[in-house]
């Protein structure tokens, strides 16, 4: 029926035969978990033996689907049908619906940051088949009571007896603490499955990731153990905790003033947000977050995407990279370094409340592992901030110096 060219990695062999209740999949930055569970679902629902399946998908913040689990799940059906995907299923994009057009099975996408999605959640119903299966991405960010709510859901005859009722749990193990370790780790029951993955056994990461992490354990050793090996423990000595993911309008026209900031990079990201100010507080509303480009493809992908006109604040150990944004007609000029002021600019960050928007999934990312560097003789945290997986955060900081040094 397709033109099947999804390669899956070997260690999620187990994970995707599983029909146990709870599918439970932690794993580091970069293992492939989400990218396997997508492809799997796809495969499943377009199988007419699991005919009468529907999938919900949840995060904390629905909006977030939309740049994580929608277009995993997308690039999914292009990959298994190449050229037929839209004769096979129908993409609705505003909406962030899938249907596959063959079985009739419907993806349809929540989130649970407030009451009425969580009210929502309890009257869903399909016009064919049944609710069957569920995938929460960034699972830690849920709580428990969320998940009983969703579990609860799961309930009733099946119209196919191929058919099981599953949740699917993916995350990165950020505490020892955390209730899910508690309920389907420290345990061992039937109905529970747990699997856990590196970016080490997925053979499709490219050698710069691999680089970026070896940096990761030479100077942030507690973050490796999490992201780099996927193994429980602690994010303590994070740098920021006064911000949350937000759905705002970002239209110019809403806030006081507005800047951009950028970090260059190759090996490394080259990032770029566009920040804005509202009655005092921070929004985060884009990025475009990408790594081995030159600058001119850097350029083309940011046409139409940022304002020229708004001005740029760039490296400025990057002269030559800031004088072809401006012939590219960008408002690009460099931040001036000084002693000090990597501490500055996070003092004043910490000052303010910083609202991001959902799409900016790799600013969240950083923001949410962002720490002060541990002294490995003293045990204690220092006040300089660990320089990798940094450079949303760096183009931040970049973004907002302007307004900070006026403020002063």
């Amino acid at each position: 029926m397709v033109n099947n060219v999804i390669l899956f990695n070997k260690i999620f062999k187990g994970a995707n035969n599983c029909t146990k209740r709870y599918r439970v999949l932690k794993g580091s930055a970069g293992s492939g978990k989400s990218v396997n569970i997508a492809q799997d679902y796809i495969l499943k629902l377009m199988d007419n033996k699991y005919k009468g399946a529907n999938l919900l998908v949840v995060r904390k913040v629905a909006e977030s689907n939309r740049n994580s689990t929608f277009a995993e799940l997308t690039a999914a059906i292009y990959k298994s049908c190449g050229d037929l995907a839209l004769t096979y299923w129908e993409i609705k994009e505003s909406s962030l619906e899938l249907r596959c057009k063959v079985t009739g099975n419907k993806v349809i996408f929540c989130g649970f940051n407030d009451i009425r999605q969580r009210e929502k959640v309890k009257s869903i119903n399909f016009t064919e088949g049944k609710l069957t299966w569920i995938w929460i991405e960034e699972a830690t960010e849920l709580l428990e009571n969320d998940v009983d709510i969703l579990d609860d859901r799961l309930r009733g005859i099946l119209p196919n007896d191929a058919l099981y009722y599953q949740m699917t749990f993916t995350f990165n193990p950020v505490s020892s603490f955390h209730w899910i370790k508690a309920k389907y780790f420290d345990v061992n029951k039937p109905d529970i499955y747990t699997h856990h993955s590196t970016y080490l056994d997925n053979r499709f990461i490219d050698d710069g990731y691999h680089k970026r992490m070896m940096m990761r354990k030479e100077r942030d050793p507690e973050g490796y153990k999490i992201y780099g090996l996927g193994e429980w423990g602690e994010t303590g000595g994070l740098i920021l905790n006064n911000w949350e993911v937000k759905e705002f309008n970002i239209g110019k026209e809403n806030f006081d003033i507005c800047f951009l900031g950028q970090d260059f990079g190759f090996n490394h990201y080259n990032a770029i947000l566009d920040i804005k100010f509202k009655d005092g507080d921070i929004y985060l509303c884009k990025e475009l977050y990408v790594n081995e480009l030159d600058t001119s493809e850097i350029i083309m992908l940011a046409d139409g995407m940022f304002d020229k006109k708004t001005y740029m604040w760039c490296d400025s150990a990057e002269p030559d990279r800031i004088k072809t944004w401006r012939k590219a007609g960008y408002s690009a000029v460099p931040v001036s370094k000084e002693s000090g002021s990597v501490k500055a600019q996070i003092d004043y960050l910490k000052t303010k409340k910083i609202y991001v928007h959902p799409s900016c999934i790799n600013t969240i990312k950083e923001l949410q592992q962002w720490k002060w560097f541990k002294d490995p003789k003293t045990n204690e945290y220092t006040d300089e901030p660990v320089g990798v997986f940094d450079d949303a955060m760096a183009a931040l900081r970049y973004g907002i110096e302007y307004i900070r040094k006026a403020k002063r």
